[in-house]
């Protein structure tokens, strides 16, 4: 039986011992650089003021002939002009000039240039025209653009912009210092080679199997370092270890630091919701949350009223956001800061939806039962931010924040921000299983490492060159016993010829 443990560890690190380097040496990257994102500050950012100017038609005109219910409409500015984006049920989306009404079908190359010209004023820039998807855009995220028009921009960064054909807004950006480190970071960790080809359909299911062979060749790899290790007694060699030179570091240095490279391995497993594990099998609906379709005439002011009113309240906006939360119009100005400001019903500015609505929204999701509200006013260990190029720092974490626990099967938690009346997130106890699976495990994403850095990146980065260290280890034993094999095969080749020829 021990043959056959050495046997399948052999043979699985032969050939998945260069992933498993790739992807440590990509791992240490990605500390520090992240997949291109657009943040809502980098958003936010380069937006100019809204204009009280010749602002704006009137909501109630653009809403007859869609289909759905209308959930949000945002005012933001759109190649230098002021334009809706309103969202409805299903996920129709429509995009109108604020000014006079037009509705906005399909973006041109020039406008595309508009909407970089807008992100990047006085800034030289070149088309390089329209695409679905290359190295910089695999994220899901970015489906209900495309295609992208892309613009490279000659400044000190030498940024990307990709800007949605079908809205003209900038919707990512990558800087040249992000382009050349993912090449080596996140491109290669996340096996992207596969994605945006005809082998995307099988680039899941390769990273899925590949983490769980790699898992299986780990474990094992422990299992012989504790069963080859003398703790009292020593081989001939004089050493606890039987092995010599490359041989005795994989067994060293894998005995100090396997067991976290099995939990780096199988929670980057977990990454994938493998299987569907971690999705619940029936999603809380929280349709009831709004109270009904979006009517933005309740709210009874115009958009220049609204702004008028914000601007008076030592708030300059950049975007107006009109959702519904608990059957009332809601509407929310950010400036180019990310401040807030709301106005509920077209009453007072306020900094902060009333904690009342907020609470009659959320016991409308699950009227059968009381669900447990609880206000978080420290970050905890489900509800925590992350640096911003980190896989979801970008995401806000405002406090305080309003969790609501539902007793619905999935045992579902909502988290509300009360600045914007949003939902941010929604997790069930398969989501609260993977936050310790994958975010801990792999991140280890945990308040005491995060709020005391560089104690995190020292650990982190060690650890990892630990990984490292035996993935290499075993690249160079698994060469020299293919080298080996092949040596042996040519040597009974030619005496088999020899003796042929002899014979003859």
């Amino acid at each position: 039986m021990k043959r056959y443990l050495f046997l399948w560890h052999r043979w699985l690190g032969i050939a998945l011992c260069l992933f498993m380097a790739m992807w440590f040496f990509s791992g240490v990257v990605m500390v520090y650089v992240g997949y291109p994102k657009l943040t809502s500050r980098e958003h936010l950012a380069h937006l100019p003021p809204l204009a009280l100017e010749n602002c704006c038609v009137a909501l109630s005109s653009m809403t007859a002939d869609a289909e759905g219910a209308l959930q949000t409409v945002r005012l933001t500015s759109l190649r230098g002009e002021p334009h809706y984006v309103l969202t409805f049920a299903g996920g129709e989306r429509q995009v109108v000039n604020a000014r006079d009404g037009a509705r906005v079908k399909s973006i041109s190359p020039a406008q595309a240039l508009q909407a970089a010209q807008q992100f990047a004023p006085h800034t030289p820039m070149q088309a390089q025209g329209l695409i679905d998807e290359d190295a910089w855009t695999h994220s899901r995220g970015l489906d209900t653009e495309r295609p992208l028009y892309r613009v490279q921009l000659q400044d000190p960064e030498q940024r990307l912009l990709y800007i949605s054909s079908q809205t003209g807004a900038v919707v990512r950006d990558a800087t040249a210092n992000e382009r050349l480190w993912n090449w080596v970071g996140t491109w290669i960790h996340w096996l992207y080679p596969l994605r945006g080809n005809w082998l995307q359909p099988a680039w899941h299911n390769t990273v899925v199997y590949l983490s769980l062979a790699a898992t299986v060749m780990a474990l094992l790899g422990m299992l012989l370092g504790v069963m080859r290790w003398r703790g009292k007694r020593r081989y001939r060699n004089g050493s606890h270890s039987p092995y010599q030179g490359m041989g005795r570091w994989h067994h060293l240095v894998g005995l100090g630091a396997g067991g976290l490279l099995v939990t780096w391995v199988f929670s980057g497993l977990m990454s994938m919701n493998p299987w569907s594990v971690f999705s619940p099998a029936v999603p809380l609906d929280t349709r009831a949350y709004a109270g009904g379709a979006l009517v933005p005439e309740r709210v009874g002011q115009s958009p220049a009223q609204l702004l008028q009113r914000f601007q008076r309240s030592g708030l300059i906006p950049v975007e107006l956001v009109w959702r519904q939360v608990a059957g009332e119009a809601l509407v929310v100005a950010q400036d180019a800061e990310g401040a807030t400001r709301v106005s509920l019903g077209g009453g007072p500015v306020l900094e902060r939806v009333p904690t009342a609505v907020l609470e009659r929204a959320a016991a409308a999701v699950w009227p059968a039962e009381p669900p447990h509200m609880q206000w978080l006013n420290d970050y905890d260990f489900y509800y925590y931010p992350r640096t911003e190029h980190s896989m979801l720092g970008h995401l806000a974490k405002p406090l305080p924040m309003l969790r609501v626990a539902y007793p619905d099967a999935a045992q579902t938690w909502l988290h509300i921000d009360p600045y914007t009346g949003e939902i941010l997130s929604q997790a069930g106890t398969g989501r609260r299983v993977s936050r310790v699976l994958f975010a801990l495990l792999h991140s280890w994403d945990w308040l005491p490492l995060l709020q005391n850095r560089p104690l995190w990146d020292v650990l982190m980065v060690g650890f990892s060159l630990g990984g490292l260290i035996i993935s290499v280890t075993g690249v160079v034993l698994g060469w020299r016993r293919l080298r080996r094999k092949a040596g042996a095969r040519a040597s009974q080749r030619a005496r088999a010829s020899r003796w042929s020829t002899s014979s003859g």
